[in-house]
């Protein structure tokens, strides 16, 4: 059955763990609700997912890994230089 969005296994008070990274998606505890710019709300009831933080996903706000083609090579803005 799946869980609703109010179901949550955590005892009352218990912080929710966010992992956030510098290249890459922020990665929360879920299961999670997440309110998007017009009002709607998406929920998933996975254990961890991964939210998308360059705005490049086609599945936003879930991150598909498209960071990774315009990931900045290690000195600055610029993307990682191809051999």
């Amino acid at each position: 059955m799946p869980s609703s969005p109010s179901d949550d296994a955590r005892p009352p008070g218990t912080a929710r763990r966010v992992k956030v990274q510098r290249r890459g998606p922020m990665l929360v505890e879920g299961p999670v609700e997440v309110e998007l710019e017009d009002g709607t709300t998406v929920f998933s009831d996975r254990f961890q997912v991964a939210l998308c933080t360059c705005r490049r996903s086609r599945r936003f706000p879930w991150c598909d890994t498209s960071h990774r083609a315009r990931t900045p090579g290690p000195g600055g803005d610029e993307p990682a230089a191809k051999d």
